[in-house]
């Protein structure tokens, strides 16, 4: 019996996974494909989950934006044909992924060996994090508490804190990690808490002291985990769906779930799971958002990459009740963004601004809970060339300090339009 090339990739594939060895993405290459027109969209969307060769980084909803796709040696040559047969054009980006994953776990490596403790210019792992959210509950026993949304489905613990400094503020909540892959969420989110904690800067003590955190660095942690220990490119959760593993936990809140910009295949990166909420991860994190939903004033969701801060509807081109004071507000925080080192966000709401998408968390914080400040960043970089989910760790500071400079003027610009009051 003849066994073909491709047939015998598939198998090592899944060979590799049960002897639980590492993914490795060897010479593939990340494509940019330029859509023209919305039949274009649809034919890269119908690939979406078809192939474990085929891993969708960004799918652009606007025409003449490229999308960006990785793809596997074997599938180069039907991957192109296929472009060429729906007249679709591509350029390669990036040869060999591989070498960016490994240029990324060299430097980290090294990082750690040359520091002791905690370093905030550097990636770290589920543990290393949580360990250090533990330590500061014994430095600062007056202003932090660790608390705990839930459990994954994996067991892991969904650990965040709790920083305040006196009961009757109002609240800002900080969901961050979702998407896996995406490791400079966690690595913002914690150096922004030590920054809350530590700052002498008089407009950070102030948005330190005159608000109650409650931050979640990473929840997906079974995914962060697998990201480091198995697969550097796992974007989605862990729970199994037959063949196939995880669903996008961003797809899978229960708001519009599953009406646009998600899919029903079980392989897919976008897969927005059998039902909303089968993902314990979001239930988690919304059960936790449901409770605090009358002193939260403010709910930001940290993703990457893209450089934009977009905020609700995704699921639907309709514009939300506040949609005015959420743009203003945002252009006035992507403005004090750009101070520091000239970063370039683009703002708007998420339907328009970056693609249709539904089951989201901050549609379902703004449409569910009544948060009417519901944000998302989608950090540096702005594309592949400038390092896609492998971001340097050298970009961690920049990329937090100019978040938090822009947190500062978003916070401020919602108070003077009175969305911060008494509790």
């Amino acid at each position: 019996m003849k066994i073909s090339s491709a047939l015998l990739v598939v198998l090592s594939c899944v060979l590799a996974q049960s002897l639980g060895e590492v993914a490795r993405y060897d010479n593939y290459r990340i494509y940019g494909v330029t859509v023209n027109s919305h039949e274009d969209i649809k034919a890269l969307q119908s690939l979406d989950g078809t192939s474990d060769g085929l891993i969708f980084i960004y799918m652009t909803s606007k025409l003449a934006e490229d999308s960006q796709i990785v793809v596997a040696p074997h599938k180069f040559a039907d991957f192109e044909d296929y472009l060429k047969r729906n007249g679709m054009t591509c350029k390669v980006l990036a040869e060999n992924l591989q070498q960016l994953i490994d240029m990324e776990r060299r430097m980290m490596n090294l990082a750690k060996s040359r520091t002791q403790g905690f370093d905030f210019d550097n990636y770290h792992t589920l543990d290393e994090i949580h360990a250090w959210l533990k330590s500061l509950e014994e430095d600062h026993p007056d202003v932090v508490s660790v608390i705990s949304a839930g459990n994954s489905y994996e067991g892991r613990d969904l650990l965040g804190v709790k920083l305040s400094h006196g009961a009757g503020r109002p609240a800002i909540f900080v969901e961050s990690g979702i998407h896996a892959r995406e490791w400079i969420t966690p690595a913002a989110t914690v150096f922004i808490v030590n920054e809350l904690l530590t700052s002498e800067d008089e407009a950070v003590k102030d948005l330190a002291e005159n608000y109650d955190w409650y931050v979640f660095p990473s929840v997906n942690p079974d995914g962060y985990v697998y990201t480091h220990e198995k697969d550097r490119m796992w974007r989605k959760t862990r729970q199994p769906y037959g063949s196939c593993v995880g669903a996008d936990a961003n797809r899978n809140w229960d708001f519009h779930w599953n009406e646009v910009g998600a899919s029903n295949q079980p392989c897919s990166d976008t897969y927005a799971g059998p039902k909303a909420f089968s993902e314990p991860e979001a239930l988690a994190v919304s059960s936790y958002a449901e409770k605090l939903k009358d002193q939260v004033k403010l709910y930001v969701s940290f993703h990457s990459f893209s450089q934009l801060l977009i905020f609700p509807n995704g699921y639907t081109a309709q514009h939300v009740d506040n949609h005015k004071d959420l743009k203003e507000i945002g252009d006035v925080a992507a403005k004090a963004l750009a101070k520091r080192y000239g970063t370039k966000y683009t703002v708007g709401d998420i339907y328009s601004t970056i693609y249709p998408a539904a089951g989201t968390s901050i549609d379902y914080t703004k449409g569910v809970l009544g948060i009417d400040l519901s944000y998302c960043y989608e950090l540096r970089p702005k594309n592949v060339f400038q390092g896609g989910f492998t971001l340097p760790a050298k970009q961690i500071r920049p990329t937090s300090l100019e978040t938090l400079d822009s947190l500062v003027a978003l916070v401020n610009k919602a108070k003077e339009l009175n969305y911060f009051g008494e509790n």
